[in-house]
């Protein structure tokens, strides 16, 4: 098994800042702490609020990464295909039907891949293939992309596939690998992702470097991945989620959210910006980057949108989750 630094167990939250705040009728009802942490195009950090250097689980954030590494490895995938083993996927026919492709170049169908099944995260996929009595599968998966871009990594590298997800398998080493080299930082507390496959933690200033390095390069694996998520940015996330419109509204943007509400994004730039929820809801996590990339000069409906969810009152608009502007004050501008 191989080894990976293991931190204590510490509070490192106890650090981070009231990031979002969710008002009803003019009174702060709740609030969200965070940290952010923004790099330079050198991966310098240029500013940052609470605990940016502590190790945290990025989730499906850290799926850039792993494409990279997956490329370096050999896989042979690009445009839509490589923007689909970034994803979380909703699940939607075609990100289904994408899957199936990239399985079907080895001669593979679903069967080979080794996730826990489960309904399309898109609300009327998932409500379409109940009322069709379509069962879960791990094909619906949002992380059924990623699963298959390993397959298919490791059979262009005639690697045994039924032992792709564990830890010590070469396509695993060269991800893990990968994740060290765009983090600068060696990735450490192995554990296990929602989909089985390996996680490790970086700290959130690494994140926010390598999505930097990546939305920055001009050739190579991280050049490739740019490339596909900013050209096919539905195949990352869906139609309707906010992801896309992110993508969408910022020219030269590349993102990507995890679970446990962790967001990150690189610049046309080279600048990366990366942001954790403490409290892990998912509420906050557009909010904050909206609240962020605002700060930092951008501007566009779209991030004004985010930046104020509603809070409802008897169906009405009485409120809204909106970003803390004090802790935004101290990232400079």
């Amino acid at each position: 098994m191989i080894k990976r630094k293991v931190s204590p167990v510490g509070s490192p939250f106890e650090s981070d800042p009231v990031l979002v705040e969710v008002v009803r009728n003019g009174f702060v009802e709740s609030v969200h702490r965070g940290r952010v942490a923004i790099t330079n195009p050198d991966g310098s950090l240029a500013f940052s609020v609470g605990a940016d250097f502590a190790p945290m689980y990025p989730r499906s954030a850290n799926k850039p990464l792993q494409a990279v590494g997956m490329l370096r490895a050999g896989l042979d995938l690009d445009g839509e295909l490589l923007a689909l083993v970034c994803a979380s996927h909703s699940g939607e026919a075609f990100h289904l039907e994408g899957v199936r492709r990239i399985l079907g170049l080895s001669q593979l169908d679903e069967s080979a891949l080794q996730m826990p099944a489960d309904w399309p995260l898109d609300q009327d996929a998932r409500e379409d293939a109940i009322r069709s009595g379509i069962a879960k599968s791990s094909l619906a998966m949002n992380c059924s992309g990623k699963h298959a871009g390993m397959i298919r990594t490791a059979v262009l590298n005639g690697r045994d596939i039924a032992s792709y997800r564990d830890p010590d398998h070469p396509i695993q080493l060269a991800i893990v690998q990968a994740i060290d080299d765009l983090a600068q930082e060696q990735a450490r507390n192995v554990a296990i992702d929602g989909c089985g496959a390996p996680l490790y933690a970086i700290s959130l200033y690494g994140l926010a470097r390598a999505f930097g390095r990546i939305a920055s390069a001009s050739d190579g694996a991280e050049h490739r991945v740019a490339t596909a998520i900013r050209s096919h940015p539905e195949y990352v996330s869906g139609t309707r989620r906010d992801e896309l419109e992110l993508h969408r509204a910022i020219p030269g943007l590349m993102g990507k959210a995890g679970a446990e509400s962790v967001y990150a994004v690189g610049l046309a730039d080279g600048r990366g910006v990366a942001i954790k929820i403490s409290d892990g809801n998912p509420r906050a996590r557009p909010v904050a980057m909206a609240g962020v990339l605002k700060r930092l000069g951008f501007d566009h409906e779209t991030l004004d949108a985010h930046a104020s969810g509603p809070v409802l009152g008897g169906g009405e608009r009485v409120g809204e989750i909106r970003p803390c502007k004090e802790t935004l004050a101290e990232l400079g501008s």
